[in-house]
């Protein structure tokens, strides 16, 4: 696939899941995915079936969509810089439901094989998300 080719499959990926579409991993993800940064929640199966739970995960607790704000392709990888946002309006594990808008940046590379997404790194703002959930304390009150 050219890098235009798998710069749509990775944008099709997430206008999937923002439309609530986690059937379409069978045909765009590969069965053996392997998420080199997965979530921090226990019991999710290897995998693309893993990736396919913790996205309703997701789904279900925090409805939202995904803006990509940058993409670059090269060889069999797609570099993605976007930005998700939605709503707390369920629990995630050890998470409440806190009613909260979020927002959420980060920057994920995937490794595109036969037309499927094969594997993923991602470095997200996991620090700011449990801020805005109210897990984690801001700096703003702290003293030095």
């Amino acid at each position: 696939m050219s890098a235009e080719e798998n710069k749509r499959l990775v944008r099709r990926f997430y206008q999937e899941i923002d439309e609530g579409h986690l059937d379409a991993m069978d045909e765009l993800v590969a069965e053996d995915y392997k998420d080199h940064s997965p979530p921090p929640f226990p019991g999710l199966a290897p995998g693309r079936e893993g990736l396919k739970q913790a996205f309703r995960l997701f789904w279900d607790a925090t409805p939202g969509t995904h803006a990509i704000e940058d993409q670059i392709a090269e060889g069999d990888k797609v570099v993605t810089r976007l930005t998700a946002r939605g709503v707390h309006e369920k629990d995630l594990p050890g998470i409440p439901a806190t009613g909260k808008p979020i927002t959420m940046t980060a920057t994920v590379i995937h490794r595109i094989e036969n037309g499927k997404l094969a594997e993923k790194w991602s470095d997200k703002d996991l620090l700011g998300f449990l801020q805005q959930l109210g897990v984690m304390p801001t700096s703003g009150g702290a003293s030095g």
